[in-house]
């Protein structure tokens, strides 16, 4: 009988959650790991491989790969969803323990860029060139659009001292002053660049 009390006791003792289990990939059940006894165990030297970039990083033997991912946050500038960490040829899951897959002091891990993350950066760096080039066009007409200010401000100052103005010349700013606006309206422009072709619209107007 009190062999059957002690049992009951180790499993109530589980039921209660004093002992925490995890599913590991692969369907084995093991004791759910503490991230305080994980830093405070023996520390490994891990050689991470990020194209033609090679880093060593010091990391708790117990680490996962996901907290792996959080320390190459800082020497890749890569956020933990934009990295692909692959050893042994194999990505692995943020879950997995490195000591589980078998990753010991001075083992080697491939970082990958997600596909995905790396198209976007194209992306946005393809609209930020666009967005570039667009206001350095606006720029460009926008030191039109002074230049034919100072001579309208010039001809102003000639009628209001009496004198009559060449009306061939009034023409001539007029006919500037419409291509000016043609062409502002064939700049694409977004964001910035959209606000500051609006803005040399109204000037022209």
């Amino acid at each position: 009988m009190k062999r059957f009390s002690s049992s009951k006791r180790a499993v109530n003792n589980v039921v209660k959650g004093e002992i925490k289990w995890e599913l590991r990939p692969g369907g084995m059940l093991v004791q759910k790991r503490d991230m305080g006894d994980a830093s405070s165990g023996p520390m490994i030297k891990i050689k991470v491989s990020h194209g033609s970039f090679h880093h060593d990083i010091t990391v708790p033997a117990q680490s996962t790969f996901g907290d792996l991912k959080k320390v190459l946050v800082q020497e890749t500038g890569l956020e933990p969803k934009e990295q692909r960490l692959l050893f042994q040829g194999k990505e692995k899951d943020d879950e997995e323990c490195l000591h589980m897959v078998g990753v010991k002091d001075m083992s080697k891990v491939v970082l990958l860029e997600d596909p995905a993350s790396k198209e976007r950066k194209l992306e946005e760096m393809k609209r930020n060139q666009s967005v570039l080039k667009a206001c350095e066009e606006v720029a460009k007409v926008r030191a039109e659009v002074v230049q034919l200010s100072d001579k309208v401000n010039a001809l102003e100052g000639i009628v209001h001292g009496g004198t009559k103005v060449d009306e061939k010349e009034l023409l001539g700013l007029t006919e500037l002053l419409m291509v000016q606006l043609l062409q502002l309206d064939t700049i694409e422009a977004n964001g910035e660049a959209k606000v500051q072709r609006r803005a040399e619209l109204l000037a022209c107007s």
